[in-house]
């Protein structure tokens, strides 16, 4: 009986530590995703340049905020950090190489990709870091900061919703994820032209902004689709390999 009573009171004690270890993760997850907003609001405010590249700053270090708490916990290894590095570095050559089509940039496929095989967190990290590090070449301004988190959120909804769906290879699911993610980037970026006019935001000028932008997003949707099709089932599968022979992003 006392034995039994021990197990219980042992197996009760891990199921706290396991439910409190996934509420820290998602409060680790969501907490930058919150604040994000708020520093690019607060960035606004800030005349010239400098504004820009603080908030780019910011933004990006709330972005690997939750991996580099992680990797100090030793939940994550150098080596995922690596992998991150490598899918980071081929989104910013594929978004140069591509450079001179207009709306056609593979950069939302590969985020998506990069969500779906190794996570959410994963996904927002490689999203965010592409568009800070690709700037360099387009150049940093205002816009940066609203890009890292376009970018960064569709790879972190793509591997909430996604990482552990059966369906994730189905095209009609790789479809709408491509055009989810020309759309939503859409989105999010027409806030940065509206209230780059004069400093405020306007829901006429917003919606305004998003008619006269729907060709070039028709054009990004169209090229996630086709490039997700394309290039998702291969990559997933070697990068499933590589998840699987070194260890990584298994949790």
């Amino acid at each position: 009986m006392t034995t039994e009573l021990l197990k219980n009171s042992m197996n009760k004690e891990e199921h706290g530590k396991g439910k409190r270890r996934k509420t820290a993760d998602i409060v680790r997850m969501i907490f930058p995703l919150c604040m994000i907003p708020v520093v690019i609001a607060v960035g606004m405010s800030i005349p010239g340049s400098r504004g820009s590249s603080l908030v780019s700053v910011a933004v990006a270090i709330l972005s690997c905020l939750p991996m580099f708490v992680s990797f100090e916990r030793g939940e994550h290894s150098a080596r995922e950090m690596s992998a991150l590095a490598v899918m980071t570095a081929i989104s910013v050559i594929s978004r140069l190489i591509f450079a001179p089509v207009p709306g056609f940039k593979p950069v939302a496929a590969l985020v998506i990709i990069t969500g779906i095989s190794f996570g959410p967190e994963a996904g927002f990290v490689t999203g965010s870091m592409t568009a800070i590090v690709s700037n360099v070449w387009f150049g940093q301004g205002m816009w940066t900061p609203f890009q890292m988190f376009a970018w960064g959120i569709t790879g972190f909804l793509s591997g909430i919703v996604l990482q552990k769906s059966r369906l994730r290879m189905n095209r009609l699911v790789l479809s709408a994820a491509g055009i989810f993610g020309g759309v939503l980037f859409s989105l999010l970026m027409d806030i940065w032209t509206t209230l780059s006019f004069d400093g405020g935001f306007s829901i006429k000028r917003y919606l305004f902004y998003l008619v006269e932008s729907l060709p070039f997003t028709t054009l990004y949707a169209v090229s996630n689709v086709i490039l997700l099709l394309l290039m998702a089932p291969s990559l997933c599968r070697k990068l499933e390999r590589i998840k699987q022979k070194y260890g990584i992003f298994l949790k």
